[in-house]
């Protein structure tokens, strides 16, 4: 039995609430579960350097946790004066994952810089910020479109994340942190709407994982990112 009493195959409640800001050009609050991410997207009329005269455009992220976001209270990064490589990893994650789906060149030069920031976290984060950053980026990408800043739609698909893990010896899925500190195996799967792959992140936390464990997980990851799609599509109607 799972701490919160789902099934093996059952994800948390999602929840997605847009226009949570009143500045951004695309905002939202995505729960799934405890966890809770704010995610606003920004628009610049530029590029970084490397893709100035290219005709490119850029979707970069940011990541961060507010300091009681968990049981006790963390020092904020600022304080220390730099990120932690978690920080850098995961925002890097979220940038990839976004890019991969979208068409740069119909964004034309301009950059998209999606914040995700953790207000509460009972795990999952960077699958709930993958997944509500879409959103945020779907939003802000609607308002180039009706402004008629861009001709065509630069978004190819769906992008969202879910984690999935080996738990008392079974695959389960959307760990969250009762689960994700006791796993076996913890993995994020990040795809697209038609469910290719974009990223998967797998780790052997205890004994090492077989195939056939992975491919469970990989079929339990297709259902959540299923749910979460369907989820993505309710909130941008």
């Amino acid at each position: 039995m799972r701490p919160s009493g789902r099934n093996l195959d059952e994800i948390r409640e999602i929840s997605i609430e847009t226009g949570a800001t009143k500045h951004a050009e695309g905002s939202c609050i995505i729960s799934c579960g405890d966890t809770r991410v704010l995610c606003t997207a920004s628009l610049e009329e530029r590029v970084p350097p490397f893709l100035k005269n290219t005709g490119l455009g850029w979707v970069t992220a940011e990541y961060g946790m507010l300091p009681r976001a968990t049981h006790t209270r963390m020092r904020r990064e600022a304080a220390s004066g730099k990120q932690s490589g978690r920080t850098q990893e995961i925002q890097r994650l979220i940038g990839r994952s976004l890019r991969a789906g979208i068409d740069r060149s119909a964004l034309g030069e301009r950059q998209i810089t999606v914040d995700c920031d953790v207000i509460q976290a009972d795990g999952g984060t960077r699958c709930a910020a993958i997944t509500g950053g879409w959103v945020a980026l779907r939003l802000a990408v609607n308002k180039l479109l009706k402004a008629g800043d861009i001709s065509s739609d630069p978004i190819l698909d769906h992008v969202a994340a879910v984690s999935c893990g080996i738990y008392a010896g079974q695959p389960v899925l959307d760990l969250d942190y009762a689960e994700d500190s006791e796993a076996g195996t913890d993995s994020n799967f990040v795809m697209t709407g038609k469910g290719a792959l974009i990223e998967v992140q797998a780790s052997a936390e205890g004994a090492a994982f077989s195939r056939e464990q992975f491919d469970e997980m990989y079929a339990l990851a297709l259902q959540g990112v299923d749910a979460l799609v369907a989820a993505q599509a309710k909130a941008v109607a």
